[in-house]
């Protein structure tokens, strides 16, 4: 057999080889083996990396987060009771045994039950009268998800537009009206926000935006208390475009 004959039955052997599944993978296998030999050390540390930052998140899941807030649930159950009994200023203070809105806030403020304490701790203070600080821990409320919250969330935005609406700052009230409708949809709650949102945007001069939420009272949420007489909002309001 010639050299040219043996080349070309070389060649011939190799095309087939390169055409058996089997021999392919185990090229590939081969080629993946040396990569890893010659990149160990930085993917060994890489996979490290990912472990140590996967057991940390972890750590704090159960170590750290769920121990803190069961710390601030029970610290929460007394000034709960209290808030809900309408004891404001023992709510916020504390009774001298349990901790106060104001500490959970302070201490716990990362968690639900903290922020559902700036909440308690916000109407506390416009229960008694004292609108700066009850404006300072409703703003210090996180709007937290599932739908037993959005009504807190809705409630939180809207008590905040009624502090800036007797502040006189109607475009403060716009806004956080605006954010109690967009933070809950439900026929409870919905159309009173709208309702007050459309009085505060004639406030600022926005007749035309007043229109458009007494409308919607009507379009959407025609069932509601506020839609029995949302109509005479809405004509007034546009007796001035």
């Amino acid at each position: 057999m010639t050299k040219r004959s043996q080349a070309a039955l070389q060649r011939a052997k190799g095309a087939q080889i390169e055409k058996d599944p089997e021999v392919k993978i185990e090229n590939a296998l081969g080629k993946t083996e040396a990569w890893i030999e010659k990149n160990w050390k930085p993917l060994a540390a890489w996979l490290v990396g990912v472990l140590v930052v996967a057991a940390a998140i972890y750590g704090y899941q159960v170590f750290v987060k769920a121990p803190r807030a069961q710390k601030a649930a029970d610290a929460m159950y007394v000034a709960e009771q209290n808030f809900v009994a309408g004891e404001w200023e023992t709510a916020l203070n504390g009774d001298g045994t349990a901790p106060g809105l104001i500490d959970i806030v302070d201490n716990y403020g990362g968690t639900p039950q903290g922020r559902l304490a700036a909440h308690y701790a916000g109407i506390s203070y416009l229960k008694q009268g004292d609108q700066d600080n009850a404006l300072a821990y409703l703003a210090k409320y996180k709007p937290t998800k599932g739908a037993p919250n959005t009504i807190v969330n809705a409630q939180n935005q809207g008590l905040q537009g009624d502090i800036y609406v007797q502040k006189g700052d109607y475009v403060s009230a716009v806004a956080r009206f605006q954010a109690a409708v967009d933070a809950s949809d439900n026929v409870l709650t919905t159309p009173t926000y709208l309702k007050k949102l459309g009085l505060a945007l004639e406030a600022t001069g926005d007749y035309a935006g007043a229109v458009k939420a007494y409308r919607r009272v009507t379009e959407e949420y025609p069932t509601s208390l506020e839609a029995r007489d949302i109509e005479r909002f809405a004509a007034s309001a546009e007796q001035h475009l």
